[in-house]
């Protein structure tokens, strides 16, 4: 038997197609409101999560950062929720997946448009605008882009408002008017409550309000504590705590006829702050070279080449990155599926010229550029299971 040393040994780069692709079309995020409209008998809606049975009043209670795999980790800070995990999916007991990547823009796009990524145009934390060639933030939307041209399909909830059914969302007043909600959420009415409890008593009203209802609200505070503090905090636990007794509060509201379902835009890993964990970009001459743009966050990367160097540019990433991350070339994840599907003309460009995807619990900084985000202890963005399934729990009346 040959004995290989650490000067002989040629680890090869993670293969592409071992990474475990979002349940497009049968159990992912964009599934699920498509599937609550099917049962409401919204024209041109598809009923991909065969697991739900039809109820005439569907409430989404959407909570920022709650992955499947933290809320079965703290059954002590969630009683009333972990008392749900069996319902989840159908009665199955299982999750669905977020989609890729697994970040609160994509994501919420997807569970509003109800489209895979690829469709919707909404690929990631930042890319490329290919008229510009600046980078987009579609979380802030920064700079200022027009909302209509940049995602061009109508919403679930408008689709729904147009077949008389009584639409609403309750979230935060601060999202009323801003381009993501008009992108991904707006249809409807939009009804601003400050706190968790006020949504909770809102949303139930909203469920009462007509025979045939489809009703959205939102908590994003969980996701907020485990970026500061971490997954397993005393703060993020205490969050956790605070939502459980909401969803228990809606839960003990809800009007006959009713289905409340609880699930999440993404999970989340805590990264730990030293260099074997954490690689700055912006002190990285290997992986710098031949970058024109660095856009997606730091477990979901887009990867902009200047002109000609895009081959080079991921010969290199996988070199330097490759046991740790699933690195593709955009015509490759493409392939793979990663954003769905399919992928339209409009998206193309957006997407990376390479694609880089964490598999081990690491994180590609960029301590110059994004100091904040460098700064998070709790990261999301790819296809682990800890980031990727989400829950679907149920109750109904």
């Amino acid at each position: 038997m040959v004995q290989h040393t650490a000067w002989d040994a040629h680890p090869e780069p993670l293969p592409v197609d071992s990474a475990p692709v979002p349940q497009y079309g049968t159990g992912s995020l964009a599934d699920l409101l498509p599937t609550l409209a099917a049962g409401l008998g919204v024209p041109g809606m598809r009923a991909g999560i065969t697991e739900l049975t039809p109820a005439d009043r569907n409430c989404v209670f959407l909570i920022d950062g709650l992955g499947w795999e933290q809320l079965r980790a703290h059954p002590e800070d969630a009683p009333f929720m972990s008392s749900l995990l069996g319902s989840s999916r159908g009665g199955t007991g299982r999750p669905i997946t977020a989609g890729y990547p697994a970040t609160t823009a994509t994501s919420l796009a997807s569970v509003g448009t109800g489209l895979p990524p690829g469709a919707h145009g909404l690929p990631g934390y930042t890319v490329r605008d290919p008229a510009t060639g600046a980078l987009m933030n579609q979380l802030r939307w920064q700079p200022w882009t027009a909302p209509g041209p940049w995602q061009p399909y109508p919403t679930v909830f408008a689709l729904a408002h147009e077949a008389g059914v009584h639409a609403a969302q309750v979230s935060s007043p601060t999202f009323a008017n801003t381009p993501l909600t008009k992108v991904a959420l707006s249809g409807g009415e939009f009804h601003g409550r400050l706190s968790g409890e006020d949504r909770m008593d809102c949303a139930a009203e909203q469920l009462a309000r007509a025979d045939r209802a489809l009703v959205y609200t939102y908590y994003a505070e969980v996701d907020g504590a485990g970026h500061r503090f971490g997954v397993d905090s005393d703060t993020w636990r205490g969050q956790l705590g605070h939502v459980d007794r909401l969803v228990q509060r809606l839960a003990e509201q809800l009007p006959p006829r009713s289905a409340l379902y609880v699930t999440a835009d993404h999970g989340m890993v805590d990264v730990p702050f030293d260099e074997d964990h954490r690689i700055d970009f912006d002190e990285d001459w290997e992986l710098k070279a031949g970058v024109a743009l660095l856009g997606g966050e730091g477990r979901a990367r887009h990867v902009y080449a200047v002109p000609g160097a895009h081959n080079d540019v991921l010969t290199c990433w996988r070199e330097v990155l490759g046991e740790q991350f699933w690195v593709a070339s955009r015509d490759e994840a493409i392939e793979a599926g990663w954003f769905g599907p399919r992928v339209d003309d409009r998206v193309y460009g957006r997407i990376g010229d390479v694609v880089a995807a964490a598999r081990d619990d690491v994180l590609l900084i960029a301590s110059e550029r994004e100091p904040k985000e460098s700064a998070m202890v709790g990261n999301h963005g790819s296809m682990t299971p800890a980031e990727q399934l989400v829950p679907l729990l149920e109750v109904r009346s």
